[in-house]
């Protein structure tokens, strides 16, 4: 009470001093008003939160770098901008020889900054809320990213109408209602971020898509791995380390593949062929069929056919028709089965998975004998190494059944024996 009287007491010694200067009083009290409010922000930046950081960054996982505390201190700092703006709002008005409508104007001004410094807190808020959501088990299966900047934009728009009205001396509720004609407007500038709500809220809910899955959209160009799922769009990491941003809309309305199935199956699906030479099927003769007897895997296999067969012709035998009409061994059925019993015994083949090797339609190019099945990694590098592997052996193997592959031939080999026509003559 002493201190505010003896303030008063020396303000009117100083306003009697500045008399004969017109507008020096007002001009000293309006520095003063700078320097209380200057203060006002030292005091609040440099110490309390100073303080408060220093808090903060003793508490378990509060480290100002990647913690949760620089979120928390983004806000208290933006909050901490108020009071200079307060102390100007309450200050202003003890200025004297102002004129009225510059004091309004001024108090508008203060309060339009403190409504845009909360909002902006209220942001970094939600960011905060945003990380520590994302450090839950299950935030990659629900990101809350695209709600968060719904949010946002509402809030911010509540904050413009907010600061429209404030500097224009109405109620808020006179400007929103004025803002009702004006709604299909505010639709038609909206409408992607409306589609983009919806999309988000259908992604979220069904999970289509969640951070991490490998995703494949040939229309986007994308191929590769969903590194941010935001309210107007999905970022991809491509393969080739290049980043596809996608409309999450699109997501929604266009096709596109999730490989996350096929990770969470555990096995990841084989499906090539071997292109056979049609003139090399024939049967199987005796030097033939001792040499491939001698496969632990067909050992078997050719037992029971053998057995299969003898019983058959010996039918035919007896109802005395010709040996053109008995059954024989082919390369071709005995080769099957062997890739069969490959690949049931291949570690890297998973076998709990369909697994078949089927003849293809004959084509131009030869006879396909697809070979189907899955490898028990998903990682690519492995699949691959798999893949390359098995069909590594089964070419290498071709030849001990009679078969080989069939293999369009460029016209180096007519050259070179051209060239050796040439060399004798």
């Amino acid at each position: 009470m002493l201190n505010a009287v003896v303030a008063v007491r020396w303000l009117d010694d100083l306003q009697r001093a500045l008399e004969p200067w017109p507008w020096a009083y007002t001009g000293a009290v309006l520095c003063l008003l700078a320097l209380a409010a200057w203060l006002a922000n030292f005091v609040t930046k440099k110490i309390l939160l100073r303080g408060l950081r220093g808090l903060i960054n003793r508490l378990p996982g509060g480290a100002a770098h990647g913690g949760r505390g620089s979120n928390v201190m983004r806000v208290v700092s933006r909050l901490s901008n108020v009071v200079p703006s307060q102390v100007i709002a309450a200050g202003i008005t003890v200025v004297p020889d102002l004129p009225p409508p510059l004091v309004a104007f001024v108090i508008g001004a203060c309060q339009a900054w403190a409504i845009l410094t909360v909002t902006l807190a209220i942001s970094h808020a939600l960011d905060a809320a945003n990380d520590i959501y994302e450090r839950r088990p299950d935030a990659r299966n629900k990101p809350i990213k695209g709600y968060l900047q719904v949010a946002k934009i509402v809030i911010f728009v509540i904050a413009g109408l907010s600061i429209v009205a404030t500097l224009a001396g109405v109620d808020l509720r006179y400007l929103v209602t004025g803002l009702g004609a004006a709604t299909a407007v505010l639709m038609l500038i909206f409408q992607d971020t409306i589609l983009s709500l919806v999309a988000s809220v259908q992604i979220s809910g069904d999970g289509r898509v969640r951070l991490g899955d490998w995703i494949e959209m040939p229309s986007q160009n994308a191929d590769g791995d969903v590194i941010d799922i935001a309210l107007h769009t999905i970022t991809v990491q491509n393969f080739d380390k290049t980043i596809t941003t996608i409309p999450t809309k699109k997501l929604v309305t266009e096709s596109f593949k999730n490989w996350r199935g096929m990770q969470e199956a555990g096995g990841r699906r084989i499906k090539r062929a071997l292109y056979l030479d049609q003139h090399s099927v024939g049967f199987v003769e005796a030097p033939m069929l001792a040499q491939l007897e001698q496969f632990a895997v067909l050992g078997d296999y050719l037992r029971d056919k053998q057995a299969e067969l003898q019983q058959w012709n010996a039918g035919l035998q007896a109802k005395g028709m010709a040996a053109v009409n008995a059954r024989r061994v082919t390369n071709l059925g005995t080769f099957r089965a062997y890739v069969e019993r490959y690949l049931q015994q291949h570690p890297g083949i998973h076998t709990d998975m369909t697994l078949l090797v089927r003849q293809l339609q004959p084509t131009t190019e030869g006879l396909p004998l697809e070979i189907y099945c899955f490898t028990r990694s998903t990682a690519w590098g492995e699949y691959e190494g798999v893949q390359s592997d098995v069909f590594d052996h089964l070419l290498a193997i071709l030849p001990a059944f009679g078969l080989r592959v069939f293999q369009a031939s460029s016209d180096a080999m007519l050259m070179a024996g051209q060239q050796r026509l040439a060399a004798a003559e």
